[in-house]
């Protein structure tokens, strides 16, 4: 039996970074993944995947409606080969995977394949391809999540289908309802109506993005109706049905109405669920809460002192790059140094186009809180740079302490904002005030000065450019 100074059981975003950063610390180290591929949801059958959908789909819309615009005349229609299009997903996500494994022999992490489960708080079973059994010093447990769904939801992932099977569909849809308005149904539904899907939004609350800033909210709603989606806010869903081709969602709206939607294909994306199947974890005495998480202190250790947990299984927001830090701050615990995170400055992000991104409190939060604060708005239709490429949507908006000037929080919709988002991070992590952001140099003409525009707006209402 081989032993380890570290076992990690998954290998996403959070899983294979907590491996390397331990095998650079100079611990010998495992992990174990029981599909055929590393890096999880993530880089399989989420983030990397969906982005290069959005990349090829808004390329497509760039062609179809907005080239003639800059003088680019394409003879003859242009079509999508939908078949060609989810090849070169597979490509993207083939070659990135492939780029785990290179990792992984690099920093000479041994890799097995097969469900891990705990024997007990030392000793990890494998089931699978590399049948046996390892010990481990200290685990840390980083298997994820899965798509929810509604209990009264039967999905055949043919036509009733998760974010797994939209990926991957064989043809486009003539009309997708999309059951949830968060950040997955939103970006998937934006693929498929570029291309040609009618697209129906279902959601739950009163608003789309219902956990951030309601700005944000608002503007992404009106980018989306100006697509000709429709978007059905403050609706329940009570049932969803398959009669041959066909879907029927039923719905019941704010006033009380029963109302229906029929369509070809019906996305359930309700939310995300912790992933702790066949892990055996009360074995070790890792304790699980009632809503599926692993249970963790502040330095993310379990019941049981040598086991951690990191990512989509503990709680907190379900990002990939929360995962990462986690990872890399498990790994340095065991090392003996003092690691943190400051879980206010994760950046959340939509990959729509317009971008959506944000950090820190939002306002409907600083109001709940009762703390004094003051706004600054700066519209990307002001921007040189955003008027020479065509993408005038969004704004970005800095909220900052109103005796202090300390930014409490940045929310952004419009091009690049993914990017932007991280100078919103570096100055918060940093405590910059807004007048901080306004004095620094912004280079002409590029997107980010409107959060220099923003900070000036903050700033006793200096903003230059409205």
């Amino acid at each position: 039996m081989k032993s380890y100074d570290v076992a990690i059981i998954g290998s996403g975003p959070g899983g294979y970074v907590a491996a390397i950063r331990c095998a650079q610390l100079g611990m010998k180290t495992a992990i174990i993944e029981k599909y055929s591929t590393l890096g999880g949801t993530c880089l399989n059958v989420g983030c990397i995947p969906s982005k290069a959908l959005l990349s090829s789909s808004h390329h497509y819309e760039e062609a179809t409606k907005h080239f003639e615009a800059h003088g680019i005349e394409i003879p003859g229609d242009i079509k999508v080969n939908l078949e060609k299009m989810i090849a070169r997903k597979q490509a993207v996500v083939d070659q990135t995977t492939g780029g785990i494994d290179f990792l992984m022999k690099k920093n000479k992490i041994d890799v097995y394949e097969g469900l891990g489960s705990f024997k007990d708080a030392t000793h990890i079973k494998i089931e699978g391809k590399d049948e046996g059994e390892i010990e481990a010093k200290n685990t840390i447990i980083a298997t994820g999540s899965k798509p929810s769904n509604l209990p009264f939801i039967e999905l055949d992932k043919e036509r009733i289908i998760t974010s797994t099977e939209a990926l991957k569909l064989k043809e486009i849809p003539k009309h997708m309802i999309v059951i949830g308005g968060g950040v997955i149904g939103l970006e998937l539904g934006q693929v498929y109506y570029r291309m040609g899907a009618q697209v129906t939004v279902v959601e739950y609350m009163d608003r789309i993005l219902p956990t951030m800033d309601a700005g944000l909210s608002k503007e992404l709603n009106k980018v989306f109706k100006k697509a000709k989606c429709k978007m059905m806010v403050s609706h329940k869903v009570k049932s969803v049905e398959r009669k041959g081709d066909e879907v029927i969602v039923k719905a019941e709206n704010k006033k009380g109405e029963d109302v229906e939607f029929k369509g070809d294909y019906c996305l359930v994306s309700v939310g995300r669920k912790a992933y702790t199947n066949g892990l055996n974890a009360e074995a070790a005495g890792v304790k699980i809460n009632d809503k599926g998480q692993i249970e963790v202190n502040d330095h993310l250790q379990t019941a049981t002192k040598n086991i951690y947990a990191i990512g989509d299984v503990v709680r907190g927001a379900m990002l990939a790059h929360k995962a990462e830090e986690e990872g890399v701050m498990v790994a340095e615990q065991l090392a003996g140094q003092k690691p943190h995170i400051d879980y206010n400055l994760i950046p959340g992000v939509v990959y729509t186009w317009p971008e959506v991104a944000a950090v820190g409190k939002t306002e409907e939060e600083l109001k709940e809180e009762k703390v004094e604060y003051k706004v600054g708005q700066f519209p990307f239709k002001a921007l040189g740079r955003a008027r020479a490429s065509g993408d005038t949507d969004g704004f970005v908006k800095i909220l900052a302490d109103k005796k202090t000037d300390e930014v409490l929080g940045v929310h952004m919709i419009g091009a690049r904002c993914a990017d932007l988002i991280a100078e919103a991070v570096t100055a918060m992590e940093f405590r910059a005030s807004a007048e901080d952001i306004a004095r620094y140099s912004h280079a002409h003409p590029t997107f980010a000065e409107a959060i220099k525009e923003a900070a000036l707006a903050a700033t006793e209402d200096r903003a230059l450019h409205v």
